[in-house]
């Protein structure tokens, strides 16, 4: 709010099932994404309703349709619905399907074309398929989606390579025929994190053990910012800050180890040195992470720790990107009036 930019706030598919109890979430059902949901958009609403900045809370790599449809049920303003790993004609049926769905209630759909390699929850891939621009242009079409993660290089994880060059020429090429065809869209960079070298060193100095880390320089992001690319997502810069910071937390007070309510953190922090997605550690304290309950000043500590992380690692990147001061740049639209403008348009 400080910095006056307007957010777009993501919980992946399976970011609602652990949201829902779930804390093998990799195994979460719908009904645990369907009570997730609701629980992140009513944290989101809490804060959104009355702030003065825009606010759009969006659905990444949506499994199915009935993940898409847990989400908007949620109360999720935009869904990712992610057919990449599809034959074209598949994605293109199953992403149509979504937007027909989401648009009559009013809901932004983004899709994917191309494959990233790495790994994210329950995305995976062993290597990259990019994205033909000619193919995007006709999947634009052909679903009438809102937004198209596209495939160019990124990856998902914390590890892309240490001299990870993207291919700029695609989102050039993308943009570029997309324009010509007439076709409004915005395109999408995931696997965008730069996973910032000074945190990673940070957590092996306090008992980590992460190897092999490496992401996306910010000049690369920053260019493809302004060759057609709207949307870049970053995930596992904020794992990184919040994991560090709870290290951090539990080295400067030794005492917090013992404390009944949260000493089950420090103790996976020590079972898993490798790990850095703090739904790995945060289990013990789940009252707190799907109802907001801090109960005590212990717990207190610990959400002061993901606030800060949150807080450091969107804070640089608001700044870097240029995107300080330009909330009031954006239209606020209710769902209601969204749906309007679809039904008009007929999509």
């Amino acid at each position: 709010m400080l910095c006056r930019s307007a957010a777009i706030l993501q919980g992946a598919d399976l970011a609602n099932a652990f949201m829902g109890g779930r804390t093998d979430f990799a195994q979460g059902t719908l009904e645990d994404k369907k009570k997730g949901a609701l629980n992140i958009a009513n944290a989101v609403k809490k804060y959104a309703e009355t702030s003065p900045i825009p606010v759009a809370l969006h659905l990444d790599h949506g499994k199915n349709l009935d993940s898409c449809i847990a989400a908007i049920a949620g109360g999720y303003t935009s869904v990712m619905i992610d057919g990449s790993s599809l034959p074209f004609e598949e994605n293109v049926e199953l992403t149509r399907e979504v937007v027909k769905y989401a648009h009559e209630r009013g809901v932004t759909v983004e899709g994917e074309l191309g494959v990233l390699a790495g790994v994210e929850d329950h995305v995976f891939a062993a290597n990259s398929t990019y994205t033909n621009p000619m193919d995007a242009v006709k999947f634009f079409r052909q679903t009438g989606v809102d937004a198209l993660a596209i495939s160019y290089g990124t990856k998902h994880g914390a590890n892309k390579g240490k001299d990870t060059v993207i291919r700029k020429e695609i989102a050039i090429a993308t943009k570029e025929c997309m324009l010509h065809e007439g076709i409004e869209g915005t395109l999408v960079s995931h696997g965008s994190s730069t996973v910032p070298q000074y945190i990673v060193s940070e957590i092996n100095a306090l008992g980590g053990d992460i190897h092999d880390a490496y992401g996306i320089k910010k000049e690369q992001l920053k260019e493809v910012s302004k060759l057609g690319i709207r949307k870049i997502n970053v995930d596992t810069d904020i794992r990184l800050a919040v994991t560090r910071n709870l290290r951090e937390l539990f080295k400067n007070e030794p005492e917090l180890r013992e404390k009944t309510t949260i000493s089950g953190i420090y103790q996976l922090l020590l079972a898993n040195p490798s790990a850095f997605d703090p739904r790995v550690f945060l289990p013990p304290i789940m009252d707190t992470v799907m109802y907001g309950n801090v109960p005590d000043e212990d717990i207190g500590c610990i959400v002061d720790c993901i606030e800060r992380g949150v807080r450091e690692v969107v804070g640089t990147l608001i700044v870097e990107f240029d995107s300080v001061g330009k909330a009031p740049l954006i239209e606020a639209v209710s769902l209601d009036e969204m749906a309007e403008r679809y039904r008009k348009k007929g999509i």
